[in-house]
């Protein structure tokens, strides 16, 4: 057993990951019944330090899986790694063991995405919320919460914590030390260092955090009400919407763009490409537009050219 600050007492930590598989993920209640005895069960078979657990450990709880559905363990393992992404998110853990757990898919889902549509819904309300006379600095702060998770991709956790003076006016780009501590180079619109030059002049200058809330920062339960809530404003189904749906709505749509993969890797922090690679899905009509604009036959002439080779060729063949 390594890498957690404390090996004490799962029931805590799993009390805790379930709150926020309901509070940021919309979580259904059957599915944080079943993940609380997943990792219950896990728990028990670590001798109550599941979040202390190893490689190894993991490896041998699931081994006590194999007469186990296939669908079962996929769920388990689901459990299980999420758990432990979150605890190093929450800073409990400086390592994730998950990548010991059996993959019984052979498929990832596709992340939730909104569309170029939906995401100038959200800022066409965010506008008209600005555009009120007299202002609120909440609609302020909002503003910038959106156009960073929009336009930089960062994570909830990353957004919330982020210093009052960590974007400047002249620098677009900012270093940050994201997930498991790697640091990362992220780019900064234009449209968001204005969002958030307007807000910090609502930010007392001795706060510690852009966001501050009471002592501390903003927490990310309350950016994702305040996301939801936009969401539904704009007509858009709360339920479609959150702070891990804008960024998937950054990366999709830099794809999209034309986006280099490595570069979009880098961007949002990933350790993995394989991790990047789910926002390559694009739709039909996309393909279709990429094949007709960018293949060598889309162009008429080299395609009469081309044509003529091949009906000559058919003509050898046939002989």
């Amino acid at each position: 057993m390594t890498g957690a600050r404390s090996a004490g007492g799962d029931a805590p930590l799993i009390d805790r990951f379930c709150e926020m598989l309901v509070a940021e993920a919309g979580a259904a209640a059957n599915t944080v019944s079943a993940y609380r005895s997943d990792l219950m069960l896990a728990s028990a078979a670590c001798d109550g330090a599941l979040a202390a657990a190893d490689a190894s450990a993991l490896s041998d709880v699931a081994h006590g899986w194999r007469d186990l559905a296939r669908s079962t363990v996929a769920r388990k393992s689901a459990a299980l790694r999420r758990f432990f992404a979150f605890l190093v998110d929450e800073g409990l853990r400086v390592d994730d063991p998950g990548a010991a757990l059996p993959r019984p898919g052979t498929g990832r889902p596709l992340p939730k995405i909104l569309s170029h549509a939906d995401v100038e819904r959200l800022f066409v309300t965010l506008a008209a919320r600005i555009a009120r006379d007299p202002i609120d600095p909440r609609d302020l702060r909002l503003s910038a919460l959106v156009e960073l998770l929009y336009g930089s991709g960062l994570r909830a956790s990353e957004l919330v914590s982020l210093p009052r003076n960590a974007i400047a006016p002249d620098r677009p780009f900012l270093i940050l030390k994201g997930k498991g501590g790697r640091e990362r180079l992220v780019p900064i619109s234009d449209p968001a260092r204005a969002a958030v030059a307007r807000w910090r002049d609502h930010v007392a200058v001795e706060r510690a955090w852009l966001f501050p809330s009471g002592k501390n920062h903003l927490s990310r339960v309350r950016l994702y009400q305040l996301v939801k809530t936009l969401a539904a404003e704009a007509g858009i189904p709360p339920d479609r919407v959150s702070p891990h749906v804008l960024r998937h709505a950054f990366a999709t749509h830099l794809l999209e763009g034309g986006a280099d993969l490595r570069a979009l890797q880098s961007m949002l922090g990933h350790a993995d490409i394989a991790t990047t690679e789910i926002y390559t899905h694009v739709d039909g009509a996309r393909l279709v537009e990429l094949v007709n604009t960018r293949h060598p036959l889309a162009d008429p002439e080299r395609r009469a050219q081309t044509g003529g080779r091949i009906a000559a060729g058919i003509k050898v063949r046939a002989r």
